[in-house]
């Protein structure tokens, strides 16, 4: 199967509408380049060519597409992943052999094509501030699940009611089966919906994270916020790191009170306590 580079160059004031249109278009994660093109991905020649032209007519925008060579990225991620230790968790392959140490919090992950292996600074730092924070009989809310990691640690970890949401219906069964291979899948329930229309409707929880894009994440302060009991947590990452100080202000201004800051290879997460 072949994949498809879509790449635009919005000015920097329509860049953040642009990236989050091609998100919501594709249900992929989008690429932003230093020099400001915002890449997106489709998977045959005609939804590259639909996004070209949406780009046009939306934005005004020439956008070119480009094929990217074949591989079998089922399998290609696998190359060169190990055990990686995250604060009290350490994150495992299925296909790596591992003894725990006495006390070692192990979680066994294969994510399959769901997004969540810990080798990404978004997912690490997300994990870094849950790992802080989760407390034993903790209500966790975990927003774009993916593969599950961050929802698998929190039970872990102690929580004792953990409900993952995820918009993409592929990544459920694969959320679930990790959880099961982590003997926590009773305790987790996890859902196929858009974090935008449930959020609110799914607390009053402990603690919220939300590993998603800043633009989205911005968009679902006021329902984190309704789902957040008082004085719980919300952790926020999916940013940049250069992305934060756009993302402080809103924070704030939705009712909550910054507790912590994490970078992990210049992608940053934010703690904050519901006031």
């Amino acid at each position: 199967m072949s994949w498809f580079a879509i790449e635009v160059a919005p000015d920097e004031a329509r860049r953040d509408a642009v990236a989050a249109w091609l998100v919501a278009q594709t249900g992929q994660a989008i690429e932003e380049r230093a020099d400001g093109t915002v890449v997106s991905f489709a998977l045959s020649v005609s939804d590259a060519d639909r996004l070209t032209d949406a780009l046009q007519a939306e934005f005004g925008l020439a956008a070119t597409r480009r094929e990217l060579p074949e591989e079998d990225w089922t399998t290609k991620w696998r190359e060169g992943l190990g055990p990686r230790s995250v604060g009290r968790v350490t994150l495992v392959p299925t296909w790596v052999p591992y003894q725990g140490k006495d006390g070692e919090t192990v979680i066994t992950m294969d994510p399959e094509t769901a997004f969540g292996s810990g080798e990404h600074g978004s997912t690490r730092a997300a994990l870094t501030l849950l790992d802080r924070w989760v407390k034993e009989g903790d209500t966790v809310i975990d927003l774009g699940t993916g593969s599950g990691i961050l929802a698998i640690a929190a039970a872990l970890l102690g929580a004792e009611k953990v409900i993952g949401v995820e918009l993409d219906a592929e990544a459920i069964p694969v959320a679930s089966a990790n959880a099961d291979r982590n003997h926590v899948g009773e305790m987790i329930e996890f859902l196929e919906a858009d974090a935008g229309t449930v959020t609110a409707l799914l607390g009053p929880a402990d603690i919220v994270v939300s590993n998603i894009l800043r633009l989205v994440n911005v968009s679902l302060l006021p329902a984190i916020h309704r789902a957040t009991r008082r004085g719980g947590t919300a952790i926020f990452s999916g940013m940049e790191k250069s992305e934060a100080t756009d993302f402080r202000a809103p924070l704030l201004a939705a009712g909550f009170e910054i507790l912590a800051e994490v970078t992990d290879d210049g992608w940053w997460a934010v703690a904050a306590e519901r006031t």
